[in-house]
């Protein structure tokens, strides 16, 4: 269902001939994405429908991008496949921009990866983004039949030939790959996931930004963010929060808690919970500010969903918080002194 009545592969003019006015590129300072999940109660077309639907949603009410993140075997709502439901959705809805973020890339051949990316960029150019992580669940490598001893060791060495390879540079065996040549004119951004200091300097040296969780207090990630501009970054530093218009359902919150602590190394780290709940949008978007500004992230990605909400739920949140807190916030954030 492409919104606004045209076609996702359209010429970039609306129906009257007047140019569209674009949203920013995936990730730029001062974006505001929505991170979906699946609702694996439904049926498997169901749920591919329902996450288009609540995608454009969010794109229809101030949203300017839509994450996804990679677990396998119906693992706590995720996705399989995240980039293919971002090529899903960059199909059905004309504006907006589309990430796997992350995917998980020891699971993968570095190169395939960079050819999947480059080719969606050639269908839906500047509207594609791609996060990566090294992954920690075992049922993802067991499911790929890749051993999670090396997983490490094997992100450090293959996120920098990523990153060139998606500016279409070092591109070896594929340098007559057309899709990948075009990135030299149109590189896909590439955030890492980071969770530590030695993780934001690699990042920062590689020319990727960063992707910071939602669980960790404003303070630590704040050494993420100064470690990555110490070492040089330039890339975008995306914080993700979970957001509530109201009064926040605790049970629900703690359920999720306890999926990330069943398999995160630094699940002790985490501390208090940090949602950001309020029943007033002006309130929410003053708090989202202060929040990023004190982490020192120039982007955020938003999360509403939780285990056992109903996607009703779930859109009555994206259309509330897409139509009221984010107007609020574009107002006030980035203050001028930070816009770039």
């Amino acid at each position: 269902m492409a919104t606004g009545g045209r076609s996702a592969s359209g010429a970039g003019r609306r129906a009257d001939s007047t140019p569209l006015v674009l949203p920013p590129p995936p990730f730029e300072p001062g974006s505001v994405s929505i991170r979906l999940y699946p609702h694996n109660e439904l049926p498997a077309d169901a749920i591919v429908r329902e996450l288009c639907e609540q995608a454009g949603l969010a794109l229809d009410n101030g949203f300017d991008g839509v994450m996804t993140s990679e677990h396998h075997g119906g693992f706590a709502g995720y996705m399989a496949q995240p980039l293919q439901m971002a090529s899903f959705v960059l199909a059905e809805h004309a504006t907006g921009w589309a990430a796997a973020a992350p995917l998980l890339l020891p699971l993968r051949s570095t190169p395939l990866v960079a050819e999947e990316v480059a080719w969606l960029q050639a269908r839906h150019r500047g509207r594609v983004g791609l996060g990566v992580a090294a992954g920690a669940l075992p049922l993802d490598f067991e499911a790929a039949g890749v051993s999670q001893a090396e997983s490490v060791d094997r992100f450090k060495s293959e996120l920098p030939r990523l990153v060139a390879m998606l500016r279409g540079e070092d591109l070896g065996a594929l340098d007559g790959d057309p899709a990948l040549l075009a990135c030299r004119q149109a590189p896909v951004p590439v955030l890492s996931a980071a969770v530590s200091i030695a993780a934001s300097v690699r990042a920062a040296r590689c020319g990727a930004g960063i992707l910071m969780e939602g669980m960790s207090a404003p303070s630590r990630l704040a050494r993420l963010t100064r470690a990555f501009g110490d070492a040089g970054g330039r890339g975008s530093q995306v914080l993700i929060r979970r957001v509530w218009l109201g009064r926040v359902q605790s049970g629900l919150v703690d359920s999720q808690r306890a999926v990330y602590e069943s398999y995160a190394a630094q699940a002790s780290s985490f501390g208090e919970d940090q949602t950001i709940a309020s029943d007033e949008p002006d309130e929410m978007a003053e708090r989202l500010a202060a929040t990023v500004t004190e982490v020192g992230a120039d982007a955020l990605n938003l999360r509403v969903q939780l285990p056992g909400m109903s996607p009703g739920q779930v859109r009555e949140q994206i259309g509330r918080i897409g139509s009221t807190v984010i107007p609020s916030l574009k107002k006030i954030w980035p203050a001028p002194e930070q816009a770039p």
